[in-house]
């Protein structure tokens, strides 16, 4: 059973369909950027930007997390029949790598120290690890939106090093509506679209992927403990939950709203954080009833 996404209240496009496979690829392929990372316009920075930068604990798992995904996507590509998915998957393949050379270079040139890298190792059956791939990538977007907009707000290093990484949150972005119409795509095209059997697909990977991310950032490792809030208190003491949420909310929204109307794009995350932070309002909200119907 085929579902369309209405548009305007018509019937705009079938899911599953040539015409979907077509929008999605041609969308992604239509805005690559081309550059070099070792080319960028890296500033100077003091020292105590310097000093902020190399605190940040994450730059090792970060790379690991980039290196492994440019050998993923790329060897997934590899795999392809269909020659428009194969050029499109591998361009985000070169993509990935690119980002590993992107925080390389970063790395390099303020000094982090980091001990040298294992090397990646991809297992023969590739597509349940890129799907798993792509999911965990959809949570690691969302959260980043809040993160980056954090830093930036911060004011701890010059705008221009956020000039550099704004383009590659938004080929994150790129990433994730790709890989949610292709997941969608490719779940039709094998007979699986029916849609309630889809979406407990498409939970059960989600809770996959954030279990793995839970197990990657957990807190049996002190350089890696508390993803979130580690990285929000380097750059604000005074963030709360709610905040946090609006700003990831208000990014999303932002970034998302330059694709394409009909394609799909991720929607679990930003559900979630709704109900959190709808959740969150109503808290003092009750306690203040409580305590005016106490003393009533």
């Amino acid at each position: 059973m085929a579902k369309f996404l209405v548009q305007n209240g018509t019937l705009a496009m079938k899911l599953g369909s040539v015409e979907h496979k077509e929008l999605f690829c041609r969308s992604f392929t239509e805005s690559y950027r081309e550059y070099e990372p070792e080319n960028l316009p890296w500033p100077d920075l003091d020292d105590a930007a310097l000093n902020l930068l190399r605190s940040i604990p994450f730059w090792e798992k970060a790379l690991d997390i980039e290196r492994e995904a440019g050998a993923i996507v790329s060897g997934y590509a590899q795999t392809l029949s269909d020659p428009l998915l194969q050029a499109t998957i591998a361009l985000q393949g070169r993509e990935e790598l690119r980002h590993a050379r992107l925080l390389k270079t970063l790395i390099d040139r303020y000094g982090i120290e980091m001990p040298e890298r294992p090397p990646v190792e991809i297992p023969p059956n590739i597509e349940p690890t890129f799907t798993r791939f792509g999911f965990e990538e959809c949570l690691d977007t969302f959260f980043a939106y809040g993160l980056f907009a954090i830093a930036r707000e911060a004011d701890v290093f010059p705008e221009s090093i956020f000039t550099i990484f704004d383009p590659i949150i938004d080929e994150e972005t790129r990433h994730i509506v790709f890989f949610i119409n292709w997941f969608t795509y490719t779940q039709i095209e094998r007979g699986q679209g029916f849609t309630p059997l889809r979406n407990a697909k498409t939970l059960w990977h989600y809770g996959k992927a954030l279990s793995n991310l839970i197990a990657v950032f957990s807190d049996a490792d002190a350089s890696r403990t508390s993803f979130v809030p580690t990285a929000t208190n380097i750059f604000t003491k005074d963030l709360t939950l709610e905040k946090f949420l609006e700003i990831c909310l208000v990014e999303n929204q932002r970034r998302m709203s330059k694709y394409d109307p009909r394609l799909l794009q991720p929607q679990l995350l930003p559900r979630l954080a709704n109900i959190a932070l709808r959740t969150l309002q109503l808290i003092p909200k009750r306690k203040l009833q409580n305590i005016e119907s106490a003393s009533a």
